[in-house]
C-alpha cells in the first residue's frame, strides 16, 4: 500500500471494529496489520512521527484483541513502547539528543522525501537566554517548567513533517525537513516571537523568558551531522553576541551572518572567518 493512502488512516477504534465480546473482527485485525507495516516502511524513510502515529493506532486495535496470540502481542506493544521511550526526553518528553542523532543521520544520507532533495533540510539551535538566572531567581522546579513549556511553544507553529529535540541542558534543536532556508528562517523567527510573547508569568509572578536561534541550511547529499549543527551553533552563538532574543542566519549571497525579523537593524554583527564557522562555541547563557 503507498505511503500517501495508509497516512489517510484514522487512529481511533471505530464501533465497527468490535466484535460483542470487546475483541476485533477480521476487519480490525486487518487495520492494525496495515497500520503496523506503515510504520515500518515510515521508519525506513525516516519519517519518524508519523511512524509513531501509525504505531501508537495499533497498539490501541490490539488492546481489545482475545486469543492465543495476546502474549506475543503484549511483548510486541511493550518493545514499540520502550523503543519510543528510549528517544524521549524524561523531562521533557520531547524528542531526545538519539533520536536527533539517529534522525540527522538518515536525513542527511540519501533522503528519500522529494520535498527534502529539493529544497533540502534546515537545523535550528535553540538556547533560552539567561537560563542560569531563571533557576537563581526562582529555583530549578521553575526551571523544568520552563523547559517543559517551551517544548509546546516551539512546537506548536512547526510545519508538518518537522520536530523538535532537547539538544541538552536549556537547549534544543529544531529539524526543518523540506523547507527552504529562507522558510525555515521565517518558521524560526515566529518561533521566537512565540517565546516571547508567551505568558510565562503564570508560572512565576515577574517572569520572562527569550530564547536565541541558529538557523543552519544544506542541500546536497550526502551531508556531515557534525558541520551542519556546527553552523547552526556558530550562528547561535552570534544571535547571544548581538543581545540574545535573535535568530541568526547566513545570507546566501555574500556568506555574511544575519538576524531575522526586528533584530535585523541590530549593528556590529560578529563575522567569523570561513575556517570557524564549524567550530563549537564556548558555553554563553
Amino acid at each position: 500500500m503507498d505511503c500517501s493512502v495508509m497516512d489517510t488512516l484514522t487512529h481511533d477504534v471505530p464501533s465497527p471494529y468490535l466484535d460483542p465480546a470487546g475483541g476485533l473482527d477480521a476487519l480490525g485485525y486487518d487495520r492494525a496489520a496495515v497500520h503496523t507495516a506503515a510504520a515500518e516502511r515510515l521508519a525506513r524513510l525516516g519519517r519518524w512521527e508519523q511512524a509513531y502515529d501509525h504505531l501508537r493506532a495499533a497498539v490501541r486495535l490490539l488492546q481489545g484483541r482475545v486469543g492465543p496470540g495476546d502474549e506475543l502481542d503484549r511483548l510486541r506493544r511493550e518493545h514499540a513502547e520502550a523503543r519510543e521511550l528510549s528517544r524521549r526526553d524524561s523531562l521533557t518528553a520531547t524528542y531526545n539528543r538519539r533520536y536527533l542523532d539517529e534522525c540527522l543521520a538518515t536525513l542527511l544520507d540519501q533522503p528519500v522525501d522529494p520535498a527534502v532533495r529539493t529544497l533540502g533540510l534546515s537545523v535550528a539551535l535553540v538556547d533560552i537566554d539567561h537560563f542560569k538566572l531563571v533557576n537563581d531567581t526562582y529555583g530549578h522546579l521553575v526551571g523544568d517548567r520552563v523547559l517543559q513549556r517551551l517544548v509546546g511553544v516551539l512546537g506548536s507553529g512547526l510545519p508538518g513533517g518537522a520536530f523538535c529535540a532537547r539538544f541538552g541542558g536549556e537547549e534544543f534543536a529544531l529539524v526543518l525537513p523540506g523547507q527552504g532556508y529562507a522558510e525555515s528562517v521565517e518558521i524560526c523567527e515566529a518561533a521566537r516571537d512565540r517565546v516571547a510573547r508567551h505568558p510565562w508569568a503564570e508560572i512565576a509572578d515577574g517572569l520572562q523568558v527569550t530564547v536565541s536561534v541558529g538557523v543552519a541550511h544544506c542541500i546536497g547529499w550526502p551531508t556531515e551531522v557534525e558541520r551542519l549543527v556546527g553552523e547552526a551553533d556558530v550562528l547561535l552563538y552570534t544571535a547571544k553576541q548581538t543581545g540574545r532574543n535573535a535568530v541568526g542566519f547566513r545570507d546566501t549571497d555574500t556568506g555574511f551572518v544575519r538576524l531575522a525579523g526586528a533584530a535585523a537593524a541590530r549593528r556590529a554583527i560578529p563575522q567569523l572567518p570561513a575556517h570557524e564557522r564549524t567550530v563549537r562555541r564556548p558555553a554563553v547563557s
